[in-house]
C-alpha cells in the first residue's frame, strides 16, 4: 500500500531535521560549548549561507534526497505553472466591503491621563 503525501512529507521533514541536527553536532567538533553556540546563532532570519558547511551539505543532500524519493513513490514534482497573481484594482476603485466578525460591536473607551504634578524641588 502506497504511503499518503502526507506521511511521506513527514517522513521525509524528519529525516532531514534529524541529518541537519547531526550535522551541527559534527561541526561543532563534539565540543557541547560550540555546540550551544552554534544553536544559539540560528534564529528565524538564518539562511542557508549563514549555517556551518556540514550543516548546508547536509540540508542540501536531504532536499536532494527528498525529491527522489517523491519521484520514486509515485508522485510528481513539476515547476510551477507561473500562474499570474490577479490584477490589483484600480486606483480610485471602491473597495470591498470587509467582512465583520459576528458578535456584539466592540467599543473601546479611553480614560483621560490623570495630570503630572511637577516634583517638589
Amino acid at each position: 500500500m502506497a504511503k499518503s503525501a502526507t506521511d511521506l512529507m513527514q517522513d521525509i521533514l524528519v529525516a532531514a531535521t534529524l541529518d541537519a541536527f547531526m550535522a551541527l553536532k559534527k561541526s561543532s567538533g563534539g565540543l557541547p560549548n560550540a555546540l550551544v553556540r552554534d544553536l544559539n546563532a540560528v534564529h528565524a532570519n538564518t539562511t542557508l549561507a549563514d549555517l556551518p558547511a556540514e550543516v548546508q551539505s547536509a540540508i542540501t543532500a536531504s532536499v536532494r534526497d527528498a525529491f527522489s524519493r517523491l519521484l520514486k513513490e509515485g508522485y510528481t514534482v513539476a515547476p510551477s505553472r507561473g500562474v499570474p497573481p490577479p490584477p490589483a484594482p484600480p486606483r480610485g476603485a471602491p473597495t470591498p466591503p470587509r467582512s465583520r466578525p459576528k458578535g456584539p460591536p466592540t467599543v473601546e473607551t479611553r480614560r483621560p491621563r490623570p495630570p503630572v504634578k511637577p516634583k517638589a524641588r
